[in-house]
């Protein structure tokens, strides 16, 4: 029996969505161990020393994708102007050929 044969199962409705109020009751009323609270808390604090070195870690490659970021955009400004040459030259010389083309038809005729 082929899978269009067979009958559609339907399943029963959802119940509605819980409303706002019914959710910060139950957030509200959750302990403050439930996993909800827990699973993204860090399991260790940081230590506050490294972080200035993370920080200075931190800009400097910042720094460095900024830099390489107006590189590529620089690169990419060049590389579209070229394409526009191209392009034109490209439309000039497509614009001779169909002239030499009609000329050469003309001639023939």
């Amino acid at each position: 029996m082929s899978s269009k044969a067979k009958k559609r199962v339907v399943l029963p409705t959802r119940p509605a969505p819980p409303t706002v109020e019914q959710i910060l009751e139950d957030v509200r009323g959750a302990p403050p161990q439930d996993p909800v609270f827990t699973a993204l808390a860090p399991e260790d604090p940081p230590d506050p020393s490294p972080r200035a070195e993370d920080s200075e870690i931190q800009q400097e490659q910042i720094y460095q994708q900024s830099q390489a970021y107006v590189a590529m955009n620089d690169r990419l400004r060049l590389a579209g102007d070229a394409l526009r040459q191209t392009f034109d030259g490209l439309r000039q010389a497509g614009q001779r050929l169909e002239q030499d083309i009609s000329q050469a038809t003309a001639a023939t005729s």
